[in-house]
């Protein structure tokens, strides 16, 4: 699960039809992006079905979920197995580093 104000990198951008008909905006692969809010969703998109994590991006404001109750209604969100931790650069040039340096006894 990720955590408000987390960057993350889209893995996964492909949309059936209908879902690129009932969102406004998606995420693109390989694309950062912020994670606004997580909460438990259900996937219910072109008949796929179950329980799932709901992603809201800061960059990304959908429309509200058309399956749900107008007066409960709340945004459409990405499944967070689209995304993944962004790792930093500065993360991987320190673990380059700490590679390059040999083993003491």
């Amino acid at each position: 699960m990720f955590d408000p104000g987390e960057k993350v990198v889209c893995v996964n951008d492909t949309f059936s039809a209908f879902e690129r008909r009932i969102y406004s905006k998606l995420p693109i692969k390989d694309s950062v992006y912020t994670v606004r809010e997580t909460s438990l969703g259900r996937r219910k998109t072109g008949g796929d079905s179950g329980i799932s994590y709901r992603v809201l991006l800061v960059e990304l404001v959908n429309g509200p979920d058309p399956y749900m109750h107008p007066d409960r209604a709340e945004e459409l969100g990405f499944r967070s197995d689209r995304f993944a931790p962004l790792v930093s650069e500065e993360l991987e040039a320190e673990e380059e580093i700490f590679e390059l340096i040999p083993a003491t006894r």
